[in-house]
């Protein structure tokens, strides 16, 4: 990942020394994932426990010193599923519900609420995440914790050549564009058609060659392993409180 330096992906790691950037990656990434699962088993009905959760991921997003500006900013990614989850009591049936004149779906309210908290909840957990670890560290921690190394390479691999991928599009784009080919028109499908298929041609091509180099230089089929550092028992132990919080909650609420 060497020379993804100012990349895509890197550009989503945010430079600091708050405790959550010096936690072990390994740590964060089964927190991450304990949070995430929590909230999507939580009932929908559930709105005292939605509200710890949110309260408690807010508390990280401080604590990671990422600022209120970027997190808001980068928490737009979930505005699809707003824009979508504000329909659903328009449309929904069942017992109604009137506000203001206008007959809402109960179930369409309460499916709108479960869209939004779990997705920004998931969103949160995410973005403090990429915030806080840089993309090589984030490899680092999936193969201690025993994912297949071949799969960690091929994330690796696939991380690195989103770039590369944006880079040869641009290229191809603003060569359609100096021959008076303007890919935003819908009468213009024919040449981006053309251009999608010469993109993914190249691109096999190139991970062609980029094959046979690694098999030149003694690649085996699995990437070595990076790095035999282990998280500690005290970083474990202070990071789960997150979601064995938020596990309490959920039995306290479904009990």
């Amino acid at each position: 990942m060497s020379g993804a330096h100012g990349s895509t992906v890197t550009r989503l790691y945010v430079a600091g020394d708050s405790r959550i950037h010096r936690i072990s990656p390994e740590v964060k990434l089964v927190a991450v994932f304990a949070v995430v699962v929590v909230g999507a088993v939580t009932p929908r009905t559930e709105v005292v426990a939605f509200s710890v959760y949110v309260v408690a991921a807010l508390m990280v997003v401080a604590m990671s010193g990422i600022g209120l500006i970027k997190y808001l900013r980068r928490l737009t990614v979930i505005v699809p599923f707003i824009l979508f989850a504000f329909v659903i009591p328009f449309v929904g049936g069942g017992e109604k519900l009137n506000v203001a004149g206008v007959a809402l779906s109960v179930d369409g309210l309460w499916a709108m609420w479960n869209i939004l908290v779990k997705a920004a909840l998931g969103a949160t957990m995410s973005i403090v995440l990429s915030a806080t670890t840089p993309v090589t560290n984030l490899l680092h921690g999936l193969t201690r914790l025993r994912v297949p190394r071949l799969l960690v390479a091929i994330i690796s691999f696939m991380l690195r050549y989103i770039d590369v991928l944006v880079e040869q599009l641009g290229r191809m784009r603003r060569s359609m564009v100096a021959r008076g080919h303007d890919p935003r028109w819908l009468w213009q499908v024919k040449p981006i058609a053309s251009s999608a298929g010469a993109l993914f041609v190249r691109s096999y091509e190139r991970g062609e060659r980029v094959h046979q180099a690694m098999l030149a230089r003694g690649y085996s089929g699995v990437m070595p392993a990076m790095t035999n550092q282990r998280a500690s028992i005290n970083e474990w132990i202070a990071v789960m409180v997150y979601p064995a919080v938020c596990f309490g909650v959920l039995m306290l609420a479904v009990v």
